[in-house]
């Protein structure tokens, strides 16, 4: 049967299509034969005859043959291979998991890389308004295209997607706008592995006997969830004697500055003259941008998915900080272009697979926007149950200054300019392109100027959701620390929706973005700490938490002039 496969010759044109597709197998077993130039020229042109979002031809091929890229390509594998053996959790299945073969790239004569040009979306582009997903699809089509001729011409394909990414674009030295699909293999088969997909062949498991169906015949209306609001204390009253409680300590009256402020807001904000801070958490929505794709960002698109995995895995910064501080550490995808493993410790709320490019259309719909605030209510609703007051909020999002930089420059009539920040590091250049992208953006807006309006054109998933997320936690009187730049624009658009909110926010640190001095100045905010980060992630939370734990310890722990029998009057 081996031997059969391996010369098979090419297809008779009289082949039926449904028995072409029966052929076609993502091959990781390759013979030691080259590709003719003739054979790969037909493929390509079948990938160049498949469908094209707006006929914007925004697919892109490399060919490697080079033996030193393919080693470094499988070095790449190899290191990528070993962090998706340690998701597994049975000793059994990763034994399984390592006995496959899932890959033959120093195998198979040549590799392929299937790339998409999303500097397409520069311009507009018909089809692309509802998902910019839609370049990306027309780059599958191409795949499926180039498997079919190849097959038909007795030669075989495989799909290596277990990459790093944003390596892989190093090894290749991929231009920033050029985002890879994957690598693939091609050459002559070693085997058909039994006519059936390989991992069935090898009983990890079994392709599914017919496609699953569903007809929709009717229309779904969507089911809002309750709130259940907390009723406050007598504000006035708990805040009056917390004041008298502060002033009684043995100290000169304000000689603790912003960690005396700091502790009446806790007291009257838990309502308690002893406050306790229980179970603090801390949340890191993430989410992509389709303003990214513009180039206002000094990193692509892809770091999003690589920093939640990061999060994920434990090392990022504010993974070290909440392990420091005994922080509760929780990761929300509320719109990250990438399909997480479904065992992640991962919150999903997504709404998309990232937002819609407002230089041609409104990010998100008013019905998505409502979404995102009811999401991120649910999150806090959910960590409440487990005892907690008090919680931080982060974000991870490339290109999420742009949409927070628009936000407050329309909710707060500042010049756009002065909002415009650096973000991940843009240089001097990049950052004028910025300027220039979200200023046409803003010039060819003709929606309404209502708060909701702006947010649902410029927002953010995982901005909104912070949003809903801190309105929530003033109705449930939690203590809300804000985070940096973009935390404090989440802040700007809850406040617009709750209007009471500012009592229970803590702004925890002044960062370097250009805009944040400038926006805590009109929210009437001071922060605690100003130490020039500009990380994002919660870090300043984070960092300021032990501030908080202070504050707490010397309302209640420190002696009054009256319990220590100290005098009271000035010498």
């Amino acid at each position: 049967m081996l031997a059969s496969y391996c010369s098979l010759p090419p297809l008779s044109e009289k082949t039926m299509l449904e028995e072409l597709l029966k052929l076609r197998r993502d091959t990781r077993h390759f013979a030691n034969e080259p590709v003719p130039d003739t054979v790969l020229e037909k493929a390509l042109n079948a990938g160049h005859m498949a469908p094209s979002v707006g006929l914007t031809d925004a697919t892109r091929y490399y060919v490697i043959r080079s033996g030193e890229v393919k080693q470094a390509i499988k070095q790449l594998f190899d290191n990528y291979n070993r962090k998706a053996e340690e998701l597994i959790s049975t000793a059994q299945q990763k034994t399984a998991y390592q006995a496959l073969k899932l890959e033959g790239i120093t195998d198979a004569a040549l590799g392929l890389v299937v790339c998409y040009d999303r500097s397409v979306l520069n311009e507009f582009t018909i089809g692309t308004i509802a998902s910019n997903d839609t370049i990306r699809s027309s780059a599958v089509c191409a795949v499926q295209n180039i498997w079919l001729s190849l097959t038909e011409q007795g030669y075989a394909m495989g799909w290596v997607s277990i990459l790093n990414y944003h390596q892989f674009k190093k090894i290749l030295n991929l231009p920033d706008e050029i985002e890879p699909l994957g690598y693939f293999c091609v050459g002559k088969a070693a085997t058909d592995y039994d006519q059936q997909p390989m991992l069935q062949q090898l009983g990890w498991k079994n392709k599914s006997a017919s496609p699953s169906v569903t007809e929709i015949n009717s229309v779904s209306s969507p089911v809002i969830a309750e709130r259940t609001e907390v009723v406050s204390m007598d504000q006035k009253n708990i805040t009056a004697q917390l004041k008298a409680t502060v002033d009684g300590k043995t100290k000169p009256v304000g000689s603790l500055g912003m960690l005396e402020d700091l502790a009446l807001q806790i007291g009257s904000v838990l309502g308690s003259l002893s406050p306790e801070i229980k179970s603090p958490h801390l949340v890191v929505f993430a989410a992509d941008h389709g303003i990214a794709h513009h180039g206002v960002s000094a990193y692509p698109q892809e770091v999003t998915r690589q920093m939640v995995n990061n999060f994920l895995e434990g090392g990022a910064a504010i993974n070290v900080f909440c392990r420091q501080h005994g922080i509760n550490l929780k990761v929300v995808d509320a719109g990250v272009n990438y399909d997480f493993a479904s065992n992640a410790e991962l919150i999903v709320h997504k709404i998309a697979k990232g937002t819609q490019s407002f230089l041609y259309a409104a990010a998100m719909s008013t019905e998505e926007l409502e979404l995102c605030l009811e999401k991120g209510a649910q999150v806090v609703a959910e960590i409440q149950k487990t005892g907690s007051n008090t919680i931080g909020f982060g974000e991870m999002g490339i290109g999420n200054t742009s949409s927070a930089a628009v936000l407050m420059h329309l909710l707060c009539d500042l010049p756009l300019q002065d909002c415009v920040g650096k973000g991940t590091g843009v240089n001097t250049e990049q950052l004028q392109r910025k300027r220039e992208i979200l200023q046409l953006a803003i010039d060819r807006y003709q929606g309404g100027r209502d708060p909701k309006s702006l947010m649902a054109y410029f927002g953010g998933f995982e901005i909104m959701q912070m949003a809903g997320a801190m309105v929530e936690s003033k109705k449930r009187n939690m203590l809300i620390l804000v985070d940096g730049f973009i935390c404090s624009v989440a802040y700007l658009c809850a406040l617009k929706l709750d209007p009471e909110l500012q009592s229970n926010a803590v702004f925890c640190h002044q960062s370097d973005e250009q805009g944040h001095r400038l926006l805590l100045d009109q929210l009437g905010a001071k922060a605690l700490l100003q130490l020039s980060l500009r990380l994002g992630e919660g870090t300043g939370c984070a960092l300021a938490f032990p501030l908080l734990q202070s504050a707490v310890s010397f309302l209640n722990e420190m002696a009054s002039f009256e319990s220590a029998d100290v005098s009271t009057r000035a010498v």
